[in-house]
């Protein structure tokens, strides 16, 4: 990932900064640039009236140059009030449905980094599902933050799987961050079991999930050497449930997932073990989607 070229959607909200300031340590990390992007539609969805700047006070433009104008003004501002300039590439800027819009300009780059929510309330990708909309439709690894969860010092990186080759289109991606970061790299597997059928755990089923684990970890990520650990979760609490809570104690600086598993089941599906996880944790997620990856080979 050197020379990483990274899109940050921005929809002017404070909240959606915090993807411009984890956007700032990937590119230090793969020495890489930032694109500040802005979609938009210009008449309001709701009453037809004039665009409407968010985060831009109460301003209302109806003249399509104008707009844009104003637009590649702001995006500039905010790149430069968030990142070193050197990192800053010309801000883009376009008309249409804003995941669509995301998706399709993305093509160009290598990384989406995006904000959802976080403790002051909702920004409008979120409110309009335009950050899972992104997750599902991007064939890019997309790194999702909020002001709660960015990317600051990568020292502890936790890395999902239930040994599906799905779940490791994750592994090159996690692998090249530790080493970049030179960052302590764990690897987990759940094994859930029902406490109403089985009293306790079988212990020579965790131990042969352990030596598989094990097995995978050298065989995927042995260049990590001293760097690579991995751990056997036993809960018997569903997997996102026991992913949160292991991480909820001392959550990692990235938790590095794909969004789809074993069961073939795509992220946004009810009860996905990635989209709760996204949801809910407490640490940046790079989430890779290996359906699109695959369809683009």
């Amino acid at each position: 990932m050197e020379n990483i070229r990274i899109l940050v959607p921005l929809d002017f909200s404070e909240l959606s900064t915090s993807a411009l300031h984890s956007a700032r340590q990937m590119a230090r990390l793969f020495e890489g640039t930032i694109t500040p992007f802005h979609s938009y539609l210009p008449l309001s969805e709701v009453d037809g009236g004039p665009y409407m700047f968010g985060g831009m006070g109460s301003t209302a433009i109806d003249d399509y140059e104008e707009i844009e104008t104003a637009l590649h003004s702001r995006l500039s501002e905010l790149g430069e009030e968030n990142v070193d300039p050197s990192l800053l590439t010309k801000p883009l800027i376009s008309i249409g449905n804003p995941a669509q819009a995301i998706v399709e300009e993305a093509k160009d780059f290598d990384m989406i980094v995006m904000s959802t929510h976080g403790r002051t309330g909702f920004s409008r990708f979120f409110l309009g599902s335009v950050a899972e909309k992104v997750l599902r439709m991007s064939h890019l690894p997309v790194l999702i933050v909020n002001e709660d969860r960015e990317v600051t010092n990568l020292n502890r990186i936790l890395l999902t799987t239930d040994f599906s080759d799905h779940s490791k289109a994750a592994f090159p991606y996690a692998k090249e961050i530790a080493l970049k970061a030179n960052a302590k790299l764990e690897l987990i597997n759940i094994f859930a079991y029902d406490p109403e059928h089985d009293s306790n755990p079988d212990k020579s089923k965790i131990e042969l999930r352990n030596q598989r684990l094990k097995i995978l970890a050298k065989e995927e990520l042995h260049e990590l050497d001293d760097l690579i650990s991995t751990n056997v979760i036993v809960s018997t609490d569903t997997p996102h449930e026991a992913i949160l809570n292991y991480n909820s104690a001392d959550p990692y600086d990235l938790v590095v997932m794909s969004t789809v598993g074993r069961t073939g089941i795509d992220y946004l599906m009810m009860g996905s073990t990635t989209a709760n996880v996204v949801r809910h944790v407490k640490s940046p997620v790079l989430s890779i989607n290996p359906k699109q990856e695959a369809e683009t080979e």
